[in-house]
């Protein structure tokens, strides 16, 4: 009879570690999803005026509303959109009615209109404020000289197109140019990825204390056809 009670023990200890990893990621679940409703309630509210003192962490995602005129001169920003393939986010100088100039992502084009001259002058946008966070260990330098990048490096973009170190990712671009896409910011991209973890430990219980089951049985029928 040890031997069940020893295998008994075992099998509640993991599956009780297992359960209270579910646990904390159903937790990990809930403080994410109050963090994701808070960037979409600040990415939707009102409008503010540019900030004249720059703070990331404070401003991401700050709503935006512009008045002055999109200026020549863009970068490429080499993307993949779902359900519609390869092309590039397009960067432009902003320069805004009071004097200021600021990084504008206009939005998306295929690859095959990379070229395509597009809409400049006078313009209302409404927008956020963001620092993307595109680059990491595997993505390749930009080509400055060919003009493909391959994240949206704000410093050498502002250094680029001689800006201030800001970028305003357009909601809606009045008038609109008809072959740009906005690709305003959103929550999609940030990964949430808890539920799947906590089905995943919870699972690992139920299949532990079916092992833990099944080897009680057989030790148990060893022991009885060993009599």
């Amino acid at each position: 009879m040890k031997r069940p009670i020893a295998t008994l023990l075992l099998g509640l200890i993991g599956a009780g570690i297992l359960l209270s990893l579910g646990v904390w990621q159903m937790q990990r679940l809930a403080w994410k999803e109050g963090i994701l409703d808070e960037i979409e309630s600040t990415i939707a509210g009102p409008a503010q005026p540019l900030p004249q003192v720059v703070s990331p962490d404070e401003q991401r995602y700050q709503p935006l509303a512009l008045s002055g005129t999109i200026e020549e001169g863009e970068l490429h920003v080499l993307v993949s959109v779902k359900r519609v393939g390869a092309g590039y986010r397009v960067i432009a100088p902003f320069q805004t009615n009071d004097g200021r100039r600021v990084l504008l992502d206009r939005g998306f084009v295929p690859v095959a209109k990379k070229g395509t001259p597009r809409r400049t002058g006078p313009a209302e946008v409404t927008g956020n404020l963001h620092w993307p966070d595109d680059r990491n260990s595997s993505t390749p330098e930009n080509d400055v000289a060919g003009n493909t990048w391959f994240a949206r490096d704000i410093g050498p973009m502002s250094e680029a197109l001689q800006t201030e170190p800001l970028l305003v990712i357009a909601r809606e671009v009045t008038p609109a140019d008809p072959g740009l896409t906005p690709l305003p910011v959103d929550t999609s991209g940030i990964p949430n990825d808890h539920l799947q973890y906590a089905v995943t430990w919870f699972s690992l219980a139920a299949i532990w204390l079916a092992m833990t089951a099944t080897l009680i049985w057989r030790q148990r029928r060893d022991t009885k056809g060993g009599r």
